[in-house]
């Protein structure tokens, strides 16, 4: 996967054993994390990561796709400050304060 302008989706997931007692979701014991990125139009890639830190996630998204790239994201912390990477448009869902620093 070429880094390339267009809309691009990124997520993150974790997998692994049932939950039996302790933690739900981040922070769960005993799970893989996968990263995911979805160019629209394209094809998905996706790698397992050993963290949802914004050096892991964002170094992952700037080497997949083009700086004028449209970035959507679930609004997760690991993903602030793409805009200051130079990245134009970086939408959240329910209006975050990131997703308007593209206005111009």
């Amino acid at each position: 996967m070429h880094p390339r302008a267009g809309f691009a989706q990124v997520d993150e997931s974790y997998f692994g054993a049932r939950r039996v007692k302790g933690k739900r979701g981040r922070g769960a014991n005993g799970k893989t994390i996968v990263f995911g990125l979805l160019k629209r139009g394209d094809k998905v890639y996706t790698e397992i990561v050993p963290n949802c830190k914004a050096v892991t996630l964002q170094s992952i998204i700037k080497g997949k796709t083009d700086i004028e790239s449209v970035i959507h994201s679930d609004g997760w912390r690991g993903y602030n400050g793409l805009v200051d990477f130079g990245y134009k448009k970086h939408f959240y869902p329910r209006g975050h304060a990131e997703s308007e620093s593209w206005k111009e």
